[in-house]
């Protein structure tokens, strides 16, 4: 077993051993509003794992928050903050599905690449804007696309408003019935009624070329080493504003992809609000998933199960305890995983 298996496979054991405490601590807050913990978790499990519609409805709510989670993480291999998914998944989603009522005229086999393409180059455009700020000015990327987000919110809301809405509506007409995405309850029928489509392959298939991305190439390589130590990485010779460029326009489009999910998979237009603050728990899934793609996928399960629990146990408790269950998991998984690492450390001191 070598060292970086190691170290994951300890990671995973404390996140496990994490996510289990904070549900625990969760109980002692289910008991405040007067609820039974066993009644309201097995419910939450029963509903999001056992019932096959919300398993699905689990899927879907995991997939964007998969992009989103890659996204953050690559950024943050490189020590680069982007804040700014939120409004990349925007102008990603906005873009898609202009191309996709725009040339409805084009055949599945160019419709569907076409708008796959608008979503990731859309998120690669909004993300330039902070990178080159970064670069050229070294204006600090957590402010810029913060700032981004909320032009990218106000941006499209005008277009939809003066140009782009449907009578009587806050959408966009519907893409092209060509290049709608098939749900899986086509064949799933069990998950008949979700919203859940392919894009979730689709965000699988990222995971492992985001592996292959960071861990086989000499550009996930020259990350890893600027993510470390920026000053010996440009000393050995490897070229920081190019590789910064680069990881915050890969990021972008990872993130405008995310809106896929939506815009072909499920509503087939564009809304205002569809994004649901998935750009911003991308960050929580990146921290709780160790910026491992597959720790990530493992993340965005859990709050895509938390995030449909609400409507699970409504009827139970309120739903500010699914809130308060999520905070405290990623405040236990950052804790134990920083406590862990310091453990690691002296280990290897020792």
């Amino acid at each position: 077993m070598n060292k970086n298996t190691k170290a994951f496979l300890i990671n995973l054991g404390v996140t496990l051993a994490a996510v289990l405490a904070s549900f625990v601590v969760g109980a002692f807050f289910i008991l405040l509003v007067h609820a039974n913990p066993a009644l309201v978790y097995w419910r939450l499990f029963e509903g999001v794992i056992l019932n096959p519609y919300g398993l699905a409805q689990t899927l879907f709510k995991a997939t964007p928050l998969i992009m989103t989670g890659l996204a953050l993480a690559l950024g943050f291999k490189a020590s680069i903050f982007n804040i700014g998914a939120e409004g990349q998944m925007v102008i990603g989603g906005f873009v898609c599905a202009w191309l996709g009522f725009t040339f409805t005229g084009l055949p599945a086999a160019l419709l569907v690449p076409l708008c796959l393409a608008g979503a990731f180059a859309g998120g690669m455009l909004w993300a330039s804007v902070p990178a080159v700020l970064k670069i050229k000015t070294g204006a600090h990327e957590v402010i810029t696309t913060i700032m981004m987000n909320f032009i990218a919110l106000a941006l499209t809301n005008y277009l939809i408003t003066a140009y782009f809405h449907l009578p009587e509506t806050v959408h966009t007409q519907l893409i092209a019935g060509s290049a709608a995405l098939p749900r899986l309850d086509h064949y799933v029928p069990a998950f008949r009624g979700s919203p859940a489509n392919v894009t979730l392959f689709m965000a699988a298939a990222l995971c492992f070329a985001f592996w292959w991305l960071i861990w086989k190439t000499p550009y996930g390589y020259e990350t890893r080493a600027i993510g470390l130590n920026p000053s010996a990485a440009e000393t050995g010779g490897i070229h920081i504003n190019r590789n910064l460029l680069l990881t915050f326009l890969i990021s972008g489009g990872l993130s405008g992809f995310a809106a896929v999910n939506f815009i072909m998979g499920y509503k087939h237009y564009y809304e205002e609000g569809f994004t649901q603050g998935v750009g911003f728990m991308g960050i929580a899934v990146a921290l709780v998933g160790q910026n491992n793609p597959f720790g990530i996928i493992f993340a965005a399960l859990l709050f895509g199960a938390l995030s449909h629990g609400t409507l699970v146990i409504n009827a139970l408790v309120p739903k500010d305890i699914i809130q308060i269950l999520q905070a405290l998991v990623i405040l236990f998984v950052i804790s134990s995983n920083l406590l862990a690492k310091k453990y690691m450390a002296r280990l290897t001191e020792d």
